[in-house]
């Protein structure tokens, strides 16, 4: 997955049922790298899992990093781990921080969070009061004790608007989004079906008024072909053929490209790779409708091609 840094937990406090944040520290001092609201992280666990998780602490400290965690009954065991082995003073290997969320200049914004999807929105809210900006935050989630970070939200007062399913229903999208409002970006993360639901509901707004993070790669359709295609490596000249059982990342990783990846899923970002030429398939969750009609960047572990072949610039 690249390079990473070992960096030491020198907290775990547990903010919500379910929820750890865990603080991370350089173990010499170190200054750690600069972030923006919406990166991630990719912790890299000492069973040889590696898991993206928001950077939701304060981005003007250097000396340390905050993510969240909410552990996951059905997940692959990283979320279990980090609740139930990881200890204080233990360390892990970090790889970032990237964003493919980024906080965008506006003078309105509309945040929406489900869950743990409040973890990149902390920092954007706070982002957002800085600058003076007119926001609202709705956050929903099962109930109070599941909803991670509230007293820190609580300092904002009327801005944020706590909504516990058990205690008042679902999101009323309709009242929050009401009418397209130009000059207001909504910002949403959560589980896929609000951000389906927000998505649908977005449709008539103004082309890039919403941006989503996904957690979990959406559904996709099949595949834009099923027979093999060809791509070229610009800078080696090497020309590979993908199979239909093949990803695009597997194939050019044998031909000796050392290719960054992390969640295999397209969700992470880790494996964006410029597209010099073709017609990319994209079947990524990171990307919006402009980023794929321009189609000169692709995430090679779950994008194929529409074209007979692709140049890529590895």
């Amino acid at each position: 997955m690249g390079r990473t840094v070992r960096l030491r937990v020198t907290a775990k406090e547990r903010v919500a049922d379910d929820v750890v944040a865990l603080t991370l520290a350089d173990p010499t001092g170190d200054r750690l790298p600069d972030w923006t609201p919406g990166a991630h992280l990719d912790l890299v666990l000492p069973t040889g899992l590696t898991r993206q998780y928001s950077l939701c602490g304060d981005r003007f400290d250097p000396s340390r990093y905050r993510v969240g965690v909410l552990r996951e009954p059905d997940g692959r065991g990283g979320s279990a781990y980090v609740h139930d082995e990881l200890r204080v003073g233990d360390e892990v290997g970090v790889g970032g921080p990237r964003n493919h969320f980024p906080l965008v200049p506006s003078q309105r914004y509309l945040f929406l969070a489900g869950g743990i999807g409040i973890t990149p929105l902390l920092p954007m809210v706070h982002q957002a009061d800085l600058l003076g900006a007119d926001w609202t935050l709705v956050y929903g989630g099962r109930r109070r004790g599941s909803m991670a970070f509230l007293g820190e939200l609580a300092g904002y007062g009327d801005r944020v608007h706590v909504v516990p399913q058990d205690e008042q229903g679902l999101l009323d999208l309709p009242h929050w989004l009401g009418t397209p409002r130009p000059g207001t970006r909504v910002y949403c993360c959560g589980p896929g079906p609000l951000l389906d639901a927000v998505g649908a509901a977005c449709a008539s707004w103004p082309a890039h008024s919403l941006r989503t993070e996904r957690f979990v790669a959406r559904e996709q359709p099949a595949p834009a072909r099923s027979t093999p295609f060809d791509v070229r490596l610009a800078r080696s000249g090497t020309t590979v053929t993908v199979a239909p059982d093949r990803s695009v990342l597997e194939v050019v990783r044998e031909a000796g490209v050392d290719v960054l990846s992390s969640c295999r899923q397209g969700t992470c970002g880790t494996c964006g790779t410029d597209v010099l030429e073709g017609l990319p398939d994209h079947r990524d969750s990171i990307l919006d409708d402009a980023e794929r009609e321009a189609g000169d960047c692709m995430y090679i572990c779950v994008s194929r091609a529409r074209s007979d072949h692709l140049v890529l610039d590895l």
